[in-house]
């Protein structure tokens, strides 16, 4: 029984590693230019495959389709570009880092953030 367990838990870790088709490229899990000139922007910093970066994933992928124009909205995958992780100073995944529209750092969070306490950063800073 307990191979089979571990057959298990290496059948999710597989399907779980593998890239989440994104439909907009600034949430691809690429590096991207970060912030976006001209425009507040939030980058959300985790993995596609850890826990609470996959909560994130739908969250993102909304605000992005909603904000398209009016704020950037971009992931960035550091499992898969370990040395993002470095150039954000990240300590924990997710991390959202926020920017104001002269790209100054507004705002840090840590960990799972809702769209709604998302929108309000974002309303804070000055989108409509």
């Amino acid at each position: 029984m307990n191979g089979f367990r571990l057959l298990l838990a290496l059948l999710f870790l597989a399907s779980a590693s593998q890239a989440l088709a994104a439909p907009f490229p600034l949430i691809s899990g690429d590096p991207q230019e970060v912030p976006i000139k001209g425009m507040v922007t939030m980058v959300d910093i985790g993995a596609k495959a850890c826990i609470p970066c996959k909560m994130m994933i739908p969250v993102i992928e909304s605000l992005s389709e909603e904000y398209e124009g009016r704020a950037g909205i971009v992931f960035i995958d550091v499992w898969k570009n370990p040395k993002e992780a470095e150039k954000f100073g990240i300590r924990a995944i997710p991390t959202q880092i926020f920017y104001d529209k002269d790209g100054k750092e507004a705002m840090r969070h840590e960990g799972y953030f809702s769209k709604e306490e998302i929108i309000k950063v974002l309303t804070k800073l000055g989108v409509k």
